[in-house]
This record gives C-alpha cells, structure tokens and sequence, in this order.
C-alpha cells in the first residue's frame, strides 16, 4: 500500500475512529483501525464487537492495498505533525510494519493481519428511511442527559426509539429515563412510516452519533434490521448494535392528573435555582419549592446550618404546594429548553412525579421525581 493524504482529510476521521476501538481488550486487533486503499479513496474501520465505524476520505493511490495499525497511537502521530503536512504512508509487500512520513518525520507502526479484523454481521434490513440531520440532533440533544449509568439495569443504558401515531402522523419517539428523571422526545416521520421496530441504541453509540451530526448536514440515511441499526452520513456510516432487553413501560410513569399547573420563564427559574442550590448538601442537591398563587419560594439548607432563599413572580392559580427536587436533575431539564421559553410545571401534590414542558409544544417532555423534604 502506497498513498499520498492531507493531514486535514486524515486528522478528522481518525479522531471518530479512535474513539470507537476498544482500549483495554485482551483482543489486540480490536486496538487496531482497519486501512484500506483503493481508486482515490481511503477507507478507515474501526469496532469494539459492538459498533463499527467506516469512514472515507479522497487520497492519492499509488498502490491499493489493506492493512491494519495501532489506532491510537497512527492518530496521536497525524495530530502531532505540521498543518498542512502531506502524509505518505507505505508498506511494501514483505514488510511487517507501516512507515508514515511527513516532511522530516518518519515512523513505523506494527500490523496486524487483515483477515483478523473483525466485522460486524449483515443483517436483513427491515426499514429504511432518511430523516434530517437537525431533527436527529434535536432527538438526541434533548434526552441523552437523562441515560442511565448503572450497569446492573442495562435496559436503560441507552435511547428507546420507537414510532406511534400522534395527531393522525407518524412520529418518532426517543425516551430516556434513569429512574429519577425522564426525557421525551418526538420528531416527524416521513412518509408516514410506522413500520419501525422498538430498538434500545446503545448510550456510546448515541454519543458518537452526535459526534458526527455536528460535521454532517442535510440528511441521514437510517437502516434498521432485526439487531442492529445503522446511520449513513455522506462519508461515515456508523452501526450499532442494540440493546437486548425490554425497555419499560414509561407511560405508566407519565402522570394524567397533574392539575396544578405553574408558568414560568426558563432564565429565572435557571438563575435562581443555581444561586439557591450553592448552600445545599453536595450528596443530597436538594431544593425545596413552595409555590403559592403567583409566587414561588425556592430555598436550600445544608448541614451546618447555612440557608438560602429567593422568591420570584410565577403564573400559577391553584392550591398551595410545597414540593422537593434534586437541583441537578431540575438544571438538566432547564438546559433542555431556550432561556425566553415559557416552562410549564404540571404538580399534582409534593409525593408525585411532576410533568415539565415547554408553552409551544415543542415536542419534548420530562418527567421528575420529587424528593422527600
């Protein structure tokens, strides 16, 4: 293999590429990227047994070929060398290493046999469709923060996708919920689809996803089969495995009669809550809200006996209610809307979860647990 590259077109695949492969597996190969090089293209894999990543890039081929190297290290190498370095990489037919060279730098990486790279089986796939680039990132933008971490409840380490029928259209949901707190979120399917199975995408391939959003514009080409699901940008299609297991019936979560109904303006609420939450306990975060007819009391007390306080001017009518959250959990819901949103707080009383949306209707809705005061 022989080619000429721009450290450009190089550097931002293989910052994707890198972080996919795994870092501490006992399997080397899964530590390598995958080169592969032929008429004006380079084609870059990497995987971890559960996501593959393929990205390419226009080069110069000089001689076609396939190799696998180090992925870390081959993108530490091209981050480190000159802007607008041209790179040459090149590995004879009975050579074991890669040279990379760039101006007066030289290296030489170890390879890996081909044939011990894995790949991802191809599955049968049942739908496709495109959807844009801005509503995927909306999708995911306004429900990662609300993955769940723990491991021992792996269902909910990741994004449940699924389509219903809501005002005679087609949508798509994406719901993500930790067990204090849950997000929901729906954009337009095309065509009326509805066809799409539930899937559960796991939390590190969300994060890549997003990842590639930001480069990306117009559409995206999504492709569900029966394990998998896969997203092909121009250049880069990612896919992933899912998650084998049964997301929970969140609906039974959502609250149908939450009559107390407070509007507020999401930059007050924000402001306030973050100088309140300052004297708070740092295990607990813990804020109370005492809302009555036009005012809400947010206040704070820790262990030494510091305390703080700070009312302000809501819309809200009904009976007096005094309830607890967790601040952090309320700060996340609030970075999910704009600072001039009206935020709509639907309580039923201090020992059930409340409902957050926006006045617009937005699409997205969030559920809270309150905590005991």
């Amino acid at each position: 293999m022989k080619i000429i590259i721009d450290r450009s077109a190089f550097l931002k695949p293989m910052a994707h590429i890198q972080s996919v492969v795994e870092r501490r597996s006992n399997i080397p190969i899964l530590a390598n990227v995958l080169l592969q090089a032929k008429t004006g293209r380079l084609s870059m894999t990497a995987t971890d047994m559960d996501m593959n990543l393929v990205n390419s890039t226009a080069c110069i081929v000089n001689q076609p070929g396939s190799i696998t190297v180090p992925a870390l290290t081959l993108y530490d190498i091209i981050r480190k060398l000159q802007k607008g370095s041209k790179i040459k990489l090149n590995m004879d037919k009975d050579s074991v290493n890669l040279s990379i060279s760039a101006g007066r730098s030289k290296f030489f990486l170890p390879t890996l046999q081909v044939d011990q790279f894995p790949t991802l089986p191809n599955d049968e796939i049942t739908v496709n469709f495109m959807l844009s680039a801005a509503n995927v990132k909306s999708l995911i933008d306004r429900t990662r923060f609300a993955i769940s971490t723990e491991e021992t409840r792996y269902y909910l380490n990741g994004m449940y996708l699924h389509a219903i029928q809501a005002n005679n259209i087609s949508v798509l949901r994406a719901v993500t919920t930790d067990g204090h707190r849950m997000a929901l979120m729906e954009i337009p399917l095309p065509e009326s689809k509805s066809d799409i199975p539930p899937v559960i995408v796991p939390r590190k391939a969300i994060i890549e996803i997003r990842k590639l959003i930001d480069e990306s514009e117009g559409w995206i080409d999504l492709a569900f089969s029966k394990n998998k699901l896969r997203f092909d940008f121009v250049d880069t299609v990612i896919t992933t495995k899912l998650i084998d297991g049964n997301f929970p019936d969140y609906e039974r979560v959502i609250p149908s009669s939450n009559d107390k109904i407070m509007r507020l303006e999401c930059r007050s609420l924000k402001k306030a809550v973050e100088r309140v939450v300052t004297i708070s306990t740092a295990k607990s975060r813990s804020i109370k809200l005492e809302i009555n007819k036009g005012n809400l009391m947010l206040s704070a007390k820790n262990l030494d006996n510091a305390w703080a306080s700070e009312d302000m001017n809501v819309d809200y009518d009904s009976e007096p209610i005094e309830i607890g959250f967790n601040a952090r959990y309320l700060l996340e819901i609030t970075d999910q809307f704009n600072d001039n949103a009206i935020m709509l707080f639907h309580m039923a009383d201090r020992a059930s979860p409340a409902i957050v949306t926006n006045e617009k209707n937005d699409g997205a809705t969030y559920v809270i647990m309150p905590m005991r005061l």
